[in-house]
């Protein structure tokens, strides 16, 4: 069932469902829920323990995962120099790609105007975003961790891979007797995460069902509420689509000269996942079983860019929030200069950066580039009635972006991909 990932197939949750690729399981699962919220939302109580099991299961692995893949990633790179070439190649293509999302989402924007004349009675209050929120600088200096179990069970991602990074790197340079043991010790835990990874996949359809069962259920008035913002919503999703099915198959192709359409397939899993839970962290280690198992990409390459792509890498993010900034500017009769266009522009890039792979986490980023150009915090209200559907397309977008930065960046180092 799950070949793709390279799984064994002996263990399977239901028999007949054996001979349907899991891609195509989880696109029933996602139709079947969507009927079901809509038609039976009472009902929802006794299945949404499914998707709650699921999202606990992938988030048990998260940090486990990206430590042993990172450990051993690196320590198998050798020398400071090669981790150095794809670490300034990965960085280049994630500022690239957002740099790019952000100016497709500023262009649609001001060419459709979708907060022109509308007219909205009711501005939704925002829990937590009427306070301070975290600059771009705290961001960075809480890469480096002063209690690094600490930062291990909050989940903080770029504190984990910091230190990962660091203990990978140093490996290598420590007595060889003990630095064979190590390298060992860590390929071998990663393989047993990877093990437990691929476990967890077999259930994606069923943790699908309970999650989006439950968000439909609570939906139902969301036309009502989402009137008035229709503009606003076709306009990130037309924005995404340009990005994710012509800017990234474009580098794709001209960059690492990979078959856009063989890509998409071998992630289809990933994506249709990354767009029911809209968590990319949650989403990462599906991402990494795609992208190893399916294209081919070696750890080396994949434990450095997937994790920190899906920590740092939000190319569907920050051009949410630059629609989103500039549809509140457009509501409030606000025109824009060019300077403060270039700065909503570089602060998305910025937050894009800081924002968490958790839902909503874009909607809690936008105070910081409202407050950069003048602009009411409060007001990201009026977008909330429709920011759940988009932020299940921006989260898949994110994914999509980090699977192309892996396996251009494994081409790039001479590996041979499986398309």
């Amino acid at each position: 069932m799950l070949n793709f990932c390279g799984v064994d197939t002996n263990f399977q949750p239901f028999l007949f469902m054996k001979k349907i690729a899991i891609h195509w399981q989880i696109l029933i699962a996602l139709v079947l829920a969507v009927l079901a919220g809509v038609w039976l939302p009472g009902s929802v109580k006794y299945v949404d323990w499914m998707g709650t099991l699921f999202l606990n299961g992938l988030k048990m692995i998260i940090v486990p995962l990206i430590f042993t893949s990172i450990v051993a990633g690196v320590a198998n790179i050798g020398s400071g120099a090669n981790l150095g070439r794809i670490g300034l190649k990965t960085i280049g293509y994630y500022l690239l790609t957002s740099t790019l999302a952000i100016l497709t989402g500023l262009l649609m924007v001001n060419i459709i105007k979708p907060g022109a004349g509308v007219n909205l009675n009711k501005v939704a209050e925002v829990d937590g975003l009427s306070g301070e929120q975290p600059s771009i600088w705290d961001t960075l200096l809480g890469i480096v961790p002063d209690n690094v179990f600490e930062a291990m069970v909050k989940g903080d991602i770029l504190s984990v891979i910091f230190f990962a990074m660091l203990v990978g790197f140093f490996i290598p340079r420590i007595s060889a007797k003990y630095s064979a043991q190590l390298v060992n010790l860590m390929n071998g835990l990663y393989e047993v995460m990877m093990k437990i990874t691929m476990f967890i996949i077999k259930f994606t359809p069923f943790g699908v069902f309970g999650i989006v069962y439950k968000e439909v259920a609570a939906q139902t008035d969301v036309l009502e509420l989402a009137k008035g913002l229709g503009g606003y919503a076709l306009t990130v999703v037309v924005a995404l689509l340009i990005h994710a099915f012509g800017i990234l198959p474009l580098i794709l192709k001209l960059v690492g000269n990979i078959s856009p359409i063989k890509h998409i397939r071998n992630m289809a899993a990933p994506l249709l996942t990354a767009f029911s839970t809209s968590s990319s962290s949650a989403t990462l280690p599906l991402t990494m079983g795609a992208v190893e198992k399916g294209a081919g990409v070696s750890n080396k390459v994949s434990s450095f860019t997937l994790p920190l792509g899906a920590t740092i890498n939000m190319d569907g993010t920050a051009l949410y929030e630059c629609v989103a900034a500039m549809f509140i500017a457009q509501y409030l009769g606000i025109e824009m200069t060019i300077a403060q266009q270039v700065t909503v522009v570089f602060t998305a890039l910025l937050a894009s950066i800081g924002a968490a792979g958790i839902p909503m986490a874009g909607l809690i980023m936008i105070g910081v580039i409202l407050s950069a150009v003048g602009l009411p915090v409060y007001y990201v209200g009026l977008i909330l009635a429709v920011d759940r559907p988009l932020d299940m397309m921006r989260t898949a977008v994110n994914v999509w972006s980090d699977s192309c930065a892996a396996v251009i960046i494994a081409k790039s180092e001479g590996e041979k991909l499986n398309y």
